[in-house]
């Protein structure tokens, strides 16, 4: 992953196969809720073409492509897999997991109830991802956790959490690998340590603003 800058705006970028790219913004985007337009300036992309959803912490993908679009569905995930697609999960703690493959690209909202839903399982298969990036998100240092999210995650080993403290990152990377995928990338950071960087529900509350995840599909020839 590379960190990038255009017109006061900055975020993570990490490539994909097949032409597919991901972007995980900052704050310096101001809230992707409230707004896309300063990000998607900044990535070069139309605005009215980046596909969103309502999130409900679950595991149902929105497919955009060659089946056709999804009008704003109730869903955590979306695939695409056509040139110059493009979609966007709003994150503010939980990670944004993009995966690539000969099947196209998806970004995920991978919060703990996503993870344990088998999101991760859904995104790989749906576009036979053999490489994955893992946006910014809470980190072990912050995440304290109870015993039912303890539980969820206890078939995955010790190493996903420190008494109470759960790695969703640790996580997500493990549910990636066992789910086949064969490069993933990490970025690493805490949202809720980063306050001069991102928005975090655990520090902020109710009015945290939203990162965005987003995954795109380059033209053809571009």
């Amino acid at each position: 992953m590379q960190w990038k800058e255009r017109d006061g705006v900055e975020w993570l970028e990490a490539s994909l196969p097949d032409g597919a790219r991901a972007a995980f913004s900052t704050r310096s985007a101001g809230s992707v809720k409230e707004s896309v337009a300063p990000l998607a300036g900044a990535l070069g992309l139309a605005p009215q073409r980046i596909a969103t959803a309502r999130q409900v912490h679950g595991a149902e993908l929105a497919r955009h492509g060659r089946d056709g679009t999804a009008a704003t569905p109730d869903a955590d995930g979306h695939v695409i897999d056509v040139p110059g697609a493009a979609a966007l999960v709003f994150v503010a703690d939980c990670l944004p997991v993009a995966v690539g493959g000969p099947g196209g690209a998806a970004i995920l909202h991978c919060g703990w109830r996503g993870l344990a839903a088998g999101i991760v399982a859904r995104g790989v298969a749906a576009v036979g991802a053999t490489d994955a990036a893992v946006g910014p998100g809470i980190g072990r240092c912050c995440y304290e956790v109870g015993e039912e999210v303890l539980d969820a995650f206890a078939p995955l080993g010790a190493a996903v959490a420190d008494g109470r403290m759960l790695d969703l990152a640790a996580a997500a990377r493990r549910l990636l690998l066992a789910a086949g995928v064969e490069r993933v990338e990490v970025a690493g950071l805490c949202t809720r340590c980063t306050a001069e960087r991102f928005f975090s529900y655990r520090r902020e509350g109710e009015r945290a603003g939203r990162q965005a995840g987003v995954v795109w599909l380059d033209p053809e020839g571009a």
